[in-house]
């Protein structure tokens, strides 16, 4: 049962890893036997990050990274397969949260949030599949997508947007790329505290929302390793077009 979740020798990118959601993502994916390319904005963070990760006797690659930027995400990939071999594990992670009321909030701040969530989802996917596709091998990719995907809240209405965007983004990518044998599907996680977010579970505002969640807590990253291990990997191989919920029930106490 174990050779299911086995990804060893296979290339997979994660972007935005160099803290939170992709940090341990990338961790995860090198534990379980991937080459790992590891990409983001901030490349001392990367150097960390794969030290840690050979520490621990796996393979990482950390290449600086602006998903906004088409070339940059042409040269990771380019140098992902210099180094390694094609990509056929695709984490598509990186993301950015402008917390505004939307009657308040500039198109400068709106553009960013759904470039970045919305746009470099496609603009990554694309070149991944592409590649994957030249190279004929099939290919897990993996977005991330959100609670807020589905649920809503004040300030975050940009956030919202692009993480809803996300959801049917990939179930188009799961319809168009099935042919390839490229599977498309999405991780949704709850509330989690992370550099983006831990402060706000200090708060009164956050301890309540934390009384909401059916589980009566926050999630622990460590726990998000075994869903992303499923889609990744051909333990999930007749699973295309899907979405992970990962939530402590979170989304089970609105309905």
């Amino acid at each position: 049962m174990q050779q299911l979740f086995d990804i060893s020798g296979k290339t997979a990118l994660v972007t935005g890893a160099s803290s939170g959601f992709g940090w341990q993502f990338a961790r995860v994916l090198a534990g379980a036997g991937a080459r790992v390319v590891a990409c983001a904005r901030r490349g001392e963070r990367l150097d960390a990050l794969c030290a840690e990760i050979a520490a621990d006797g796996g393979t990482a690659l950390g290449i600086a990274t602006d998903v906004s930027d088409a070339d940059a995400i042409v040269n990771a990939f380019d140098a992902a397969e210099r180094e390694y071999s094609t990509v056929q594990i695709l984490v598509n992670n990186a993301g950015i949260s402008r917390p505004a009321f939307l009657i308040e909030m500039d198109e400068a701040d709106w553009d960013s949030t759904q470039d970045v969530n919305l746009k470099a989802v496609w603009r990554v996917a694309k070149e991944a599949a592409g590649r994957m596709r030249q190279a004929g091998l099939p290919g897990s990719i993996i977005n991330v997508g959100s609670v807020l995907s589905f649920g809503t809240g004040k300030m975050l209405g940009a956030y919202m947007a692009s993480k809803a965007g996300v959801i049917q983004l990939t179930r188009a990518m799961a319809l168009e790329w099935a042919v390839d044998n490229i599977r498309v599907n999405a991780l949704a996680p709850g509330y989690f505290p992370t550099e983006m977010s831990g402060n706000f579970f200090k708060t009164e505002k956050g301890r309540e929302m934390i009384s909401r969640i059916p589980q009566q807590r926050v999630g622990n990253v460590d726990e998000l390793g075994g869903p992303l291990l499923l889609l990744a990997s051909d333990a999930s191989s007749f699973m295309t077009g899907s979405v992970l919920t990962v939530d402590g029930g979170h989304l089970c106490q609105s309905l």
